[in-house]
């Protein structure tokens, strides 16, 4: 069974770029028709599609977030990763990293734990 596992900091000041990464076990990031894909879920809010990486290698990101994104993956290390520039308050969430057939579902069928990011001077 495929795991995915967030990593990165838990605090990020304002204007500065989130990264975070996913590593996969269990199963291949090019593996046939998947989606690798990130989410989201701000305080009082619910889950937020952000973006996927296809299996293919293709990026798709959501609209309201588009200029701010960018996927991109090693398969050396099956791992993919996010990126999330000029942040504010706002983005303060828990991330998680998915996997699923469908590119913008928001209920993935393989989701790791999440991260808690916050957004702070």
């Amino acid at each position: 069974q495929v795991q995915l596992q967030e990593s990165g900091p838990g605090l990020v000041k304002p204007s500065q770029t989130l990264s975070l990464t996913c590593t996969v076990s269990g199963g291949s990031i090019i593996t046939n028709f998947y989606y690798w894909s990130w989410l989201r879920q701000r305080p009082g809010k619910g889950l937020e599609w952000m973006g996927a990486i296809h299996y293919s290698g293709d990026t798709y990101y959501s609209p309201s977030l588009k200029s701010r994104t960018y996927i991109s993956r090693d398969t050396s290390k099956n791992q993919f990763t996010l990126q999330l520039s000029s942040v504010t308050p706002e983005d303060t969430a828990v991330y998680y990293c998915a996997r699923d057939r469908a590119r913008t579902t928001t209920t993935p069928v393989d989701r790791g734990q999440g991260t808690q990011v916050t957004v702070s001077s």
